[in-house]
């Protein structure tokens, strides 16, 4: 393993230039400079040559990866897709999914979540949620932009977290490519009718 050797010079003795610190001033603004106009003439051209975005009329354009805060996955009939089975609640390291399962019984599933809060100034947006939900109900959306004055207002309740499902299609087939499903586990059905003959 080669191992380099630095020896500062503590007792170096500096010049007039350097103890006005003249050398470095003038190289700072050199560097500075240099990006200024560089990036002027991008501007002007319209081909830009750094990573500039103009917020917030521009929005950066995220990774299928990206994990922002945890949405509720609504299908078209306004009804979660969410089962409350209460495994991302029991996933969840900081406690901040809260679930109260509620009944359906004139529908093909048993249960529904009556209320479905999180908190977002808790949420550490690890997506171990939307790993723990079988039913593709809960899953990390691009929205980062999460502020407030109080802490109240940073409790999402059900009707703020649903989101259509046609949003999430990204973030949807890149859960099901990880996962290897071809497709969404199956949705709700409506009750059966008994047939007229077994009547």
């Amino acid at each position: 393993m080669a191992v380099r050797v630095v020896k500062v010079k503590r007792h170096e003795k500096l010049g007039w230039a350097e103890r006005l610190y003249l050398p470095a001033i003038v190289k700072g603004l050199a560097t500075t400079s240099g990006h200024f106009f560089r990036n002027l003439k991008g501007f002007i051209t319209g081909r830009r040559t750094a990573f500039v975005v103009q917020y917030p009329e521009e929005r950066v354009d995220y990774p299928d990866a990206f994990r922002g805060m945890p949405v509720l996955v609504q299908l078209p009939d306004g009804m979660p897709r969410c089962v409350a089975c209460g495994l991302c609640e029991f996933a969840c390291p900081t406690d901040c999914i809260s679930i109260v399962p509620g009944e359906l019984p004139d529908r093909g599933i048993e249960r529904y979540p009556e209320a479905f809060d999180i908190d977002i100034s808790r949420c550490m947006f690890c997506g171990l949620c939307e790993e723990a939900c079988p039913e593709e109900a809960i899953v990390m959306s691009r929205e980062v932009e999460l502020a407030s004055f109080d802490r109240e207002s940073m409790i999402f309740h059900k009707e703020q977290l649903l989101v259509p499902e046609a949003y999430l299609k990204r973030r949807l087939e890149f859960l099901r490519a990880e996962y290897e499903r071809e497709d969404a586990p199956p949705v709700r059905r409506e009750p059966q009718q008994p047939d007229a003959e077994q009547a």
